[in-house]
């Protein structure tokens, strides 16, 4: 039998410490306040309980001002419903003025990240594409603050009902809500005593599998399961395994993604050939693409299809003259707590935390020697794809094994059966 709500009721009140300790962990971790730093949150309306409590942890930490920017789905549908395309195709100079200027004075930005994974169902995949581009286009000092090391930045989950319904679809609202809480806070490592002690714990296995692969200095991936992939991903030669912690130029060390499990480079952008099956569904900006495929010739999508979420998958394939290429490849061990949940959360911080998976569009300068110091057009011609754009989705199956291919052509196993080949040893 399932619970009533004034049990749930009772039982999300018993995770007030355990929320204010997933909180603390997210500003003091994830973003690693300083003194005096300007903190910005972007959070659903719905999640306001939980932003609250992120502020609180914020200002305890020293933050000279948080400045919190609310979303709403339904808000979000309405203006897509009934405003023209050609509006999305520019930033309000409001909205720029604000990401850039905060972005500019240093702040660090955390996205609680939680909503309706099918909210933009049946609205033109060509308005949220034009939206995304267009921020990513015109709020230059935002976006690259963030890809370039200049600002700290941090995805975290908070639940919301729509998005429980959907990954409790058995359950009623209530338990469901409460259920996605306890998922959220074990998947993200918050559920113990000492979550923050508990991701330096965390960050060690990190360490130990980039030492491992950075080691080999692999030239390329080779994957292959069951499901028809059978696809080889070329490496940059001057390409560095990153993964856990993030370092910002100036040294602040932080954690971009809670959960993450993920160790991951940019591969080489022209370097990509064969096929590669989907193992979850994709949510992108409120649409799902399942059942899909790409065919790779040259380090370019070259055919593609989906059995739900074509239009949408054209869309991100289509969005520049390099989203059609690869910006990263990451590597996740079935053996981890979100995949060992059995869950689907149709969200992909947390899916691809379950899943092997790759990605379309911009590549990282970090997970290239000295990129960093490199602008656009250097990073391009070192090998590391730039675009508008990065969109992750999963290949990782239960099947799947991965050889990585030497210089020298010596061919080493790097995944056995979707798990590390050196963990199965």
């Amino acid at each position: 039998m399932g619970m009533t709500l004034e049990e749930c009721t009772l039982a999300i009140e018993g995770l007030d410490a355990q929320m204010d300790r997933y909180a603390e962990l997210l500003v003091r971790k994830g973003l690693a306040v300083r003194p005096g730093q300007e903190v910005v949150v972007q959070s659903p309306v719905e999640c306001a309980d939980f932003a609250r409590r992120v502020v609180r942890s914020a200002y305890h930490a020293g933050a000279g001002h948080v400045t919190v920017i609310w979303g709403d789905d339904e808000m979000s549908r309405l203006e897509f419903q009934n405003v023209p395309t050609e509006y999305f195709r520019h930033v309000p100079g409001w909205k720029a003025e604000q990401l850039n200027s905060l972005a500019e004075a240093g702040a660090c930005f955390l996205f609680i990240e939680g909503s309706d994974p099918e909210a933009l169902a049946g609205i033109d995949p060509a308005k949220p594409a034009a939206a995304a581009y267009a921020r990513n286009t015109e709020c230059l000092s935002f976006r690259n603050g963030m890809d370039f090391g200049k600002n700290v930045w941090c995805i975290a989950g908070a639940p919301v009902k729509a998005w429980a319904r959907k990954v409790f679809p058995d359950c009623p609202e209530h338990e469901a809500y409460y259920r996605l809480w306890l998922a959220i806070l074990k998947t993200a490592r918050a559920d113990g005593e000492d979550p923050q002690q508990d991701w330096e714990t965390h960050n060690a296995e990190f360490e130990k599998n980039k030492r491992l692969l950075n080691g080999y200095a692999f030239d390329r991936l080779h994957y292959v399961s069951k499901n028809g992939t059978d696809f080889t991903i070329g490496l940059n030669a001057k390409g560095v395994w990153e993964g856990g912690a993030g370092r910002t130029v100036d040294g602040t060390v932080f954690f971009p993604n809670i959960p993450t499990e993920e160790v991951f480079t940019s591969p080489d952008r022209m370097r990509a050939d064969g096929v590669v099956h989907s193992a979850l569904p994709l949510i992108h900006a409120g649409q799902r693409v399942d059942d899909f495929w790409l065919r790779f010739e040259g380090g370019r999508v070259v055919e593609y299809d989906a059995a739900v979420g074509r239009e949408v998958l054209r869309h991100i394939i289509e969005t520049d003259e390099n989203s059609c290429r690869l910006g990263e490849c990451a590597l996740i061990s079935k053996a981890t707590p979100i995949r060992q949940s059995g869950l689907l959360f149709y969200d992909t911080l947390y899916d691809e935390n379950a899943s092997c998976h790759l990605a379309l569009g911009t590549g990282f300068p970090e997970c290239l020697e000295g990129g960093l110091d490199l602008d656009k057009d250097a990073l391009l011609a070192s090998g590391v794809n730039q675009s508008t754009t990065h969109v992750d989705f999963m290949i990782g199956t239960d099947d799947l094994n991965i050889t990585g291919v030497t210089p020298a052509g010596e061919e080493i196993p790097v995944f056995c059966n979707g798990g590390w080949a050196w963990e199965a040893e």
